[in-house]
């Protein structure tokens, strides 16, 4: 079922967004070559928690931690490691769904570790273009295919880069985890008509390489993720959005003056 949510219900999830971002935002200065992925854990989870707010990741189908963090050719799920360390050149990508006050909010975001290739560079753009154009189809009267079909349009044809089609968008609150399915390569046109009050999120995936990804399990332990199918470097941009009479409002914003337009 999707519910439909009301202004003061969108406001609660701009507050829950608001700390979510925070914490993206601390982490610009944190994630540095030598640093473990762990650290970025533990940092997230005590900055949630000392802010009044809930790592709702935590116990999510059993999983354990505040964040999820992936590095490299790591796509999504992957758990944050103490023996894992982070080298220059590396790319991360931090992803985290927080509860505040009873509202959800849910963001990934992608760090460039010290120096690092020009392809990592073009890939960071255009994962993060192609996240705002799924945020400018997301409007009233538009489908879900439109938003699908702006995000693939941009990475596989015009950029040649690998648009993820297993890992996908979603509905949010009041779980972290609501319908409707937001894929991010689709048909214009086409799927569920977008609603004023419909909250989802927007989070593209995107391969260096092939758009395929395959299962890997984290050695010592039983927890499944996955990696690029090809090896090649994987990016994510994510927000969670509410469709408005406005205009799609941006509610994990950590800039607003380059999001002016979506708040």
């Amino acid at each position: 079922m999707i519910t439909l949510k009301s202004p003061r219900e969108i406001e609660g999830m701009r507050q829950s967004g608001a700390l979510l971002a925070d914490v993206h935002k601390h982490l610009r200065d944190i994630i540095k070559p030598g640093i473990s992925s762990w650290e970025i854990e533990a940092f997230s989870d005590k900055y949630i928690t000392d802010h009044g707010g809930t790592p709702s990741e935590k116990g999510f189908e059993g999983y354990k931690y505040a964040t999820c963090v992936c590095v490299n050719d790591e796509v999504a799920h992957a758990i944050p490691r103490k023996d894992l360390i982070l080298k220059n050149g590396d790319i991360v990508k931090v992803d985290m769904t927080v509860e505040l006050n009873g509202y959800q909010s849910d963001s990934c975001w992608a760090y460039a570790v010290g120096d690092v290739s020009d392809d990592i560079k073009r890939l960071m753009a255009v994962t993060h273009k192609a996240l705002y154009l799924g945020i400018d189809a997301a409007v009233v009267g538009n489908r879900i295919g439109d938003i699908g079909h702006a995000i693939q349009q941009y990475v596989e044809v015009e950029n040649d880069m690998g648009d993820v089609r297993e890992l996908i968008g979603h509905g949010i609150q009041p779980t972290m985890h609501e319908a409707p399915n937001v894929p991010h390569y689709g048909e214009p046109g086409k799927g569920l008509r977008l609603k004023e009050g419909m909250t989802i999120t927007i989070e593209p995936m995107v391969n260096l390489g092939t758009w395929e990804i395959a299962p890997k399990v984290v050695p010592g332990d039983t927890w499944e993720y996955y990696v690029s199918a090809d090896g090649t470097p994987s990016c994510q941009y994510e927000h969670t959005l509410a469709i408005t009479k406005d205009g799609p409002k941006i509610l994990t914003s950590q800039d607003p003056e380059f999001d002016a337009k979506y708040l």
